[in-house]
């Protein structure tokens, strides 16, 4: 079947990101281990689905293991975060991360200061890397 759209994160219903949340915990995992552990969990058909679903989007690839499909996502969970992240700046904060931590940080009193601490510890590191790239 011929993928209906190209991979991206942003396009997944909550149900749908609910099974890939399973799919990276067990990091493969059969209808049953869907339906198992999915809250509230619809129907054995509506769970083959959305699993079909999430294949034509690119999300997951199957093979066949006995009678059952065993599902796998076809990209690292870190890499699928960072590009479900771009599109997010890309949408809301015109691609600027720094306009993003602008936004989040105005609302200051829900960040930990432990957070702040950890947030500047990452920015001098970064601050580090770049630094190194310059010199090479």
């Amino acid at each position: 079947m011929k993928p209906r759209n190209s991979y991206s994160p942003s396009s997944l219903s909550r149900r749908e990101r609910q099974i890939m949340d399973i799919i990276y915990a067990l990091t493969e995992a059969s209808v049953n281990q869907v339906l198992e552990r999915l809250p509230d969990p619809p129907g054995r058909t509506a769970v083959r689905t959305l699993l079909r679903i999430l294949e034509e989007k690119a999300h997951v690839v199957h093979h066949k293991l006995g009678r059952e499909f065993i599902y796998q996502p076809t990209r690292p969970r870190k890499r699928a975060g960072i590009s479900a992240f771009q599109q997010v700046l890309d949408i809301f904060y015109n691609g600027s991360i720094e306009k993003a931590v602008a936004a989040h940080l105005s609302d200051a009193e829900v960040i930990a200061d432990e957070e702040l601490v950890r947030l500047e510890a990452l920015i001098e590191r970064a601050k580090g890397q770049e630094a190194k790239k310059s010199k090479s």
